[in-house]
């Protein structure tokens, strides 16, 4: 089927280029007319912590119990006091300018609540919004910025925090550029052609176009924010580039052995666009499965990056092959093209083997001369690298984790100097009096056990709403949002309130962004395991229906273990030890963020059996037409080995040139990523997996007979068009297929 697609879409070229080009303008245009959507807070339906969010929406219908709130932290100029008349003026000055303001709810008054530290150098005053952060105009964020202007004016420094003044990431920056530049440098190279180098770039720009088109159009109905945007844009430009690569490199080689070039696009269509088929597959199920965590903003991003990878399938099955018919042998690289025109007067001109063996070829052979060693060194390294994941720590970075240059971070460094680590993290216990039998008795009791729980500095009046059937009490901890001490405390705290319920009848919940931060991380950490059983289940699975083995999907499976758990230590050295984290503009360590693990599983697995895929089908494919378990190995890394780490070099810039955002989830995810990609695909397949293979031989593609008939054959290496299709090239390979070829 994918032979046909191939020579149709090489045939009707003009057609298949004109229906990808209205594709473009028309989700251009659907992204222009859209309704511009910005993100989302992070939820986690079913924790107690959001529960209690939703609850306080409904007790408390004037308020946004998750809208923005900003802080405006004052400090006074050396040797003053913030309470000084001047300076008290100018603090109720800049108060009074935001008060009435569209989106304003409230403005605090910090010298009637007595907001102010102990040394009377340093307040703050909370402004909290009717809207969102992300509903947030430009005119209410102006105004805060009027504000805080005005008080600078008076001699006053003044910082902002809260999640008022919360920025988009970014794109379009100079890493990004860097990471498609080298891109382009390696596929010049590994082509020998700016022709066919840039065939890969336009195909997969086009199919990122089209992807990016359909998240903005859609943002606003499903609530799409920047960081699904992000990734479908890292993952496009990431397999966009290398299924467009194996299937060039495929047709180019079809070209060298004489075919035809309508027969060798369908010919590269049919076998590489076959692996490419299965790869995008299983990184578009993987994404997909992402969904099973029950975070709403992770299922968003495993479907944006699912979308962005299938429309790079389907463009480099019909665009790539319509762009040879374009193209020609333009595509071919100098050396092919003048081999070409000197044997045009043969049907099937078939280069005479140099004599010279590639480096593909030079690296299979030592590691069949040194499978032990090889085996050790990569095995130890990959352990090695992999020790620091065992100290991993899930959070979710806040203003803490921000540049000392941002205006967060500094305001978040006066209150804790003000007031103590833990104001930055305040946790809002939720009182649901309704089956109360005495509501007030069981607000005293509550605001008394909250008293006298060790970590917590002081505890708010209660607040209760109209009814008279809820009540918001404040606790302060004495320690930082991020830190051990502070989650055990929410441990601490829910533990005591069990006992109040029992015995007032209220419902106590422990809420606040501190906790709903914990609440995900937990939850994350719970699934993380589930999740690894579940995508290594289906891995070997998979590959056994590829590869009709049961010993080479168990190799891969465990070889995606060591490069997941190697980039894990990567991930835990950069951002939580700081090794390295100034190189990359990360000034402040921290726990990993709570996603990142789950994603990198998620999209590491599909990559990794890409490079699986396009590496042990030629094997395979050697090992069919009579190659020995050695000639195999060979002849996979002949055919392919230099094209796969091209490919995993371009993957690997890719991601490592979205690190230059300043944004912590991307950040992350391009670190893990990058150096997961390294790890699967230069240090796992193509060291640790032929060695094993050489240690197997014969026995790597064993299967047991009752397998052999229920199993489907899928025939990734197009083994169909060999047999039905014969050519001179394809009798050649049959003769001997250790005979060198392109």
């Amino acid at each position: 089927m994918l032979y046909g697609i191939g020579r149709w879409a090489f045939r009707r070229r003009r057609l298949v280029a004109g229906l990808w080009l209205i594709a473009v303008v028309l989700a251009g245009v659907a992204a222009a007319v859209a309704p511009s959507a910005q993100d989302e807070d992070l939820s986690m339906p079913g924790t107690e912590s959001q529960q209690a969010f939703d609850l306080l929406d409904e007790r408390f219908p004037q308020s946004n119990a998750q809208g923005a709130d900003a802080r405006l932290v004052f400090e006074a100029p050396d040797g003053q006091r913030v309470t000084a008349g001047a300076n008290e003026r100018a603090v109720e000055d800049a108060l009074q300018a935001l008060s009435g303001g569209d989106q304003v709810a409230a403005v605090s008054d910090p010298f009637d609540e007595g907001t102010v530290s102990e040394d009377g150098t340093i307040t703050y005053a909370t402004i909290t919004y009717t809207a969102d952060a992300v509903d947030l105009t430009e005119l209410s964020k102006s105004a805060l910025e009027d504000a805080a202007d005005r008080a600078r004016a008076a001699g006053l420094s003044v910082e902002i925090g809260g999640s008022a003044l919360e920025a988009e990431a970014e794109l379009g920056g100079t890493t990004e550029l860097v990471g498609v530049a080298v891109a382009a440098v390696v596929l010049v190279l590994t082509l020998g052609s700016l022709v066919a180098a840039g065939l890969p770039l336009v195909t997969a720009f086009l199919g990122v176009g089209i992807t990016f088109g359909v998240i903005a159009a859609l943002a606003d109905p499903l609530g799409l924010t920047s960081t699904v945007a992000i990734l479908a844009l890292m993952l496009g430009l990431a397999v966009g580039i290398d299924y467009a690569l194996f299937i060039t490199s495929r047709f180019r080689d079809e070209r060298t052995r004489g075919d035809d070039p309508e027969e060798a696009a369908g010919r590269a269509v049919g076998t590489a666009g076959s692996a490419v088929v299965f790869a995008g597959t299983t990184v578009v199920i993987a994404l997909a499965g992402l969904g099973v965590v029950g975070i709403p903003e992770l299922t968003k991003m495993g479907l944006g990056g699912a979308g962005a990878v299938a429309v790079a399938v389907l463009v480099a099955l019909t665009l790539v092959p319509a762009l040879f018919g374009f193209l020609g042998d333009r595509v071919l690289s100098r050396s092919a093209r003048r081999a070409a025109r000197s044997g045009a007067q043969e049907p099937h001109p078939v280069p005479a083997p140099t004599g010279r063996t590639g480096l593909g070829t030079r690296w299979a052979r030592f590691v069949l001369r040194r499978p032990i060693a090889v085996l050790l060194v990569a095995g130890l390294g990959l352990g090695a690298a992999a020790l620091p994941a065992l100290g991993l720590e899930l959070g979710l970075p806040g203003d803490e984790s921000k540049s000392v240059e941002t205006t967060q971070r500094r305001a978040y460094d006066l209150l804790s100097e003000g007031f103590g680590p833990g104001f930055n993290g305040p946790l809002t216990v939720v009182v649901d009096l309704a089956d109360a039998a005495d509501p007030r008795a069981a607000t005293d009791r509550v605001v008394g056990t909250l008293n006298g729980v060790d970590g917590v500095t002081s505890v708010g009046d209660p607040v209760l709403n109209e009814a008279g059937d809820t009540a918001i009490i404040t606790a302060v901890p004495s320690t930082a949002p991020h830190t051990a001490e502070t989650k055990n405390l929410v441990g601490d705290l829910r533990r005591a309130a069990a006992d109040i319920e029992a015995a007032t009848g209220a419902d106590i919940s422990v809420t606040g962004k501190t906790a709903l931060n914990i609440d995900i991380s937990d939850a994350m950490s719970d699934a993380l395991l589930p999740y690894l059983a579940l995508v290594i289940g289906l891995a070997v699975l998979l590959l056994m229906v590829v590869f009709r083995s049961i010993l080479v999907p168990i190799k891969a499976a465990l070889g995606f273990l060591l490069s997941v758990g190697a980039a894990f230590g990567v991930l835990v050295a950069v951002f939580q030890w700081g090794w390295g984290a100034d190189l990359i503009g990360i000034e402040q360590t921290g726990p990993v963020m709570s996603l990142m693990p789950i994603l990198v599983i998620g999209i590491v697995f599909g990559l990794a059996m890409d490079y699986e895929v396009f590496l042990f089908t030629r094997m395979r494919e050697a090992h069919v037409h009579g190659a020995s378990p050695e000639e195999a190995i060979v002849a996979g890394f002949r055919h392919s080995g230099r094209v796969v780490a091209a490919a995993a070099v371009i993957m690997t810039s890719v991601f490592a040139g979205f690190i230059g955002i300043h944004m912590s989830t991307i950040q992350t995810m391009g670190v893990g990523l990058a150096s997961a990609v390294a790890f699967d695909a230069f240090v796992v397949r193509m060291a640790l997996a032929p060695a094993v293979m050489a240690l197997l031989g014969e026995r790597a593609w064993w299967l047991p007979r009752i397998l052999q008939r229920v199993l489907p054959n899928v025939d990734v290496e197009g083994e169909a068009l060999s047999r039905t299709l014969p050519s001179a090239a394809t009798d050649q390979d049959a003769a001997d297929p250790r005979q060198p070829v392109g």
